[in-house]
């Protein structure tokens, strides 16, 4: 296992602002004064209050929570993770997830059979996704309707490259009654059915619910967001919890994830049951590759919900509440929200069976508590902060690890979602608390 020069070790140490990748907190620092500006410039404060960006940008809701869509059902509340997919004549299919929990049961109209969870009729699985079919040349929605029905919680998850969404339930219930304080309201809720399962919906343009089948060869979990490697078919996962592991999927018949497959958890070569969250000791150095490799892990269904804890017992590492998840050019980043010596959070790279913490920011003024994340069509990635406080943005990173504000707003919720159109005209996002999504357009660099 590399380490880090001791001059490098001690420059990265003395740099008290943050942690970046070597050459990209060089270059934040100053140490080159004919560094290439990064970024689009101030923000320019929005007249309506909903989203502040760069001078020369625009954007535009296209959904809000309540709205009647056109199959007759009302837009969920809580969008969270989405993902594009290109239409037969230029339209872009925008899959949206609802991270919403039973008890509030949005889908009045719904087929009964396409609901993966009907809570014996009282309290039906309210999570799920819409699609939204989008003009980006008019700017305008052509359609919206509902895709998958009878979920909870689908929080992220990510496209395939057969056109499909992988929606994530971030839920372990079992089968049965439950009991949950949701602030200070306490509610009971039924489920038929085991959650904690990740669940595909096919980018169609005409409406109509998905069937929804449950991908239990992945494993049972706290899911979050996954990737695919397109070269090899293999699918990466993360965990959404404090001491969560990081997963791959390898099916048994490529792009046909029902079929069955293995699922592994990744391991750190040289360093059994490594604890990647930093919160103790700066263990792991960012700029530096470990290396990897994969631990095949039984009984993924786990009714006891203890895969983690199995997993790391069998020497697997720990990660800190792993969130977004995207395939970019050079490797598979993934965001762990509550990673860091301040736990401000992390962000890695997979890259050819390596590890490396390519950013992790231990001052709240450059980026705090990561969650969904894209890697924008010039490869740049694009991050949503995760929290509640009075200014939240969406984040750049260049590839170099210098980052850079390009969108806030007030609300006092998360951003979440953020995806790029096929045709890199637009920029999607959510708010969450305040159930909006926002098509963002201007002058975007270009690959």
């Amino acid at each position: 296992m590399s380490q880090p020069s001791l001059s490098r070790r001690r420059f990265l140490e003395s740099s008290g602002a943050v942690a970046l990748g070597f050459l990209g907190l060089r270059a934040w620092l100053g140490a080159s004064a004919h560094a290439a500006p990064i970024g689009y410039g101030p923000l320019v404060g929005d007249k309506h209050g909903i989203l502040d960006l760069p001078r020369g940008f625009s954007y535009r809701v296209i959904s809000r929570r309540g709205d009647t869509m056109d199959d007759g059902h009302h837009v969920p509340g809580q969008p969270d993770g989405m993902g594009t997919f290109p239409g037969k004549t230029g339209e872009t299919i925008l899959i949206c997830n609802h991270e919403m929990m039973p008890g509030n049961n949005p889908f009045e109209y719904v087929i009964p059979e396409r609901v993966y969870d009907k809570g014996l009729g009282l309290t039906p699985g309210a999570g799920g996704t819409t699609t939204i079919v989008y003009d980006t040349k008019q700017q305008r929605v052509v359609r919206r309707y509902l895709s998958l029905a009878g979920t909870i919680r689908n929080c992220a998850g990510g496209p395939t490259p057969w056109g499909t969404w992988i929606s994530c339930e971030e839920a372990v219930f079992r089968s049965g009654k439950h009991k949950r304080n949701d602030d200070t309201i306490e509610f009971d809720f039924i489920t038929e059915h085991d959650h904690g399962y990740n669940f595909e919906v096919p980018a169609r343009l005409e409406p109509g619910l998905c069937k929804p089948v449950p991908l239990r060869a992945m494993g049972r979990f706290n899911h979050e967001a996954i990737a695919v490697d397109e070269n090899t078919g293999i699918v990466y996962q993360t965990e959404d919890r404090g001491d969560g592991l990081i997963y791959r999927y390898i099916p048994n018949h490529r792009n046909e994830l029902a079929s069955g497959g293995k699922l592994q958890a990744l391991v750190v070569s040289g360093l059994a049951s490594a604890d990647t969250r930093n919160w103790v000791a700066p263990t792991f150095r960012p700029g530096v590759r470990y290396p990897v490799k994969w631990l095949d892990l039984d009984h993924v269904e786990s009714p006891n919900d203890d895969l983690r804890h199995r997993g790391y017992g069998m020497g697997a590492a720990r990660f800190a509440r792993g969130e977004g998840m995207w395939r970019g050019r050079d490797g598979i980043y993934f965001a762990c929200t509550n990673g860091g010596a301040k736990q401000l959070g992390q962000i890695w790279r997979l890259q050819d069976d390596t590890l490396e913490l390519f950013v992790e920011p231990n001052d709240s003024n450059l980026i705090e508590n990561a969650d969904n994340l894209t890697v924008a069509p010039w490869g740049d990635l694009i991050v949503a902060e995760d929290r509640s406080e009075e200014v939240v943005r969406l984040v750049g990173i260049t590839p170099s690890g210098r980052p850079y504000t390009l969108a806030r707003h007030h609300k006092k919720t998360e951003f979440a979602g953020c995806v790029f159109s096929p045709d890199g005209t637009t920029l999607f996002a959510n708010i969450q608390g305040a159930g909006l999504t926002v098509a963002i357009t201007g002058p975007w660099r270009r690959t």
